[in-house]
């Protein structure tokens, strides 16, 4: 995966979740879920795009 298509996808995060914080009414509590939820996502993510994390995919 090349280094643009990469920050591409964080931008698209990124404006999803801005989105989602701005303009669909939750409860704070929720919405601090939802945002440890997703940036824990695109932590492994990214770890897994970089090879860090490959070792924990091929686990039998």
């Amino acid at each position: 995966m090349s280094l643009v298509s990469i920050i591409i996808a964080l931008i698209v995060v990124g404006v999803v979740l801005w989105a989602i914080n701005t303009y669909i009414p939750m409860d704070g509590k929720i919405k601090g879920i939802l945002n440890i939820v997703v940036v824990v996502g695109v932590i492994l993510w990214l770890l897994q795009s970089f090879g860090v994390f490959n070792s924990a995919i091929t686990v039998h």
